[in-house]
């Protein structure tokens, strides 16, 4: 898979999958594939929209010949509280 030139900002790439095998589904795919750090993956596909049988084989032939890029969000740092400006002690 070709490296992210720049990834939309906060975004952070949690993993790149190449797709070894598809399964259909009654509504959708699943997928099964390795990492770059050669963990097992498997990505569960949901469709909303009926999918014909041909329709469905020629999904699967095109998913199973796929790469996968997951990417999420970085979380932020929680920002600390400014501290509270010294006040003059009321007379």
């Amino acid at each position: 898979m070709e490296p992210i030139q720049k990834a939309e900002e906060g975004y952070v790439v949690v993993v790149d999958i190449e797709v070894d095998s598809v399964r259909p589904e009654p509504a959708g795919f699943t997928l099964q594939g390795r990492g770059a750090d050669r963990a097992e993956y498997r990505l569960e596909m949901h469709l909303d929209i009926p999918v014909d049988r041909h329709t469905q084989t020629v999904l699967g032939e095109m998913l199973a010949q796929s790469e996968w890029r997951i990417l999420r969000r970085a979380a932020t740092p929680l920002r600390r509280a400014r501290t509270a400006q010294k006040r003059k002690p009321v007379a």
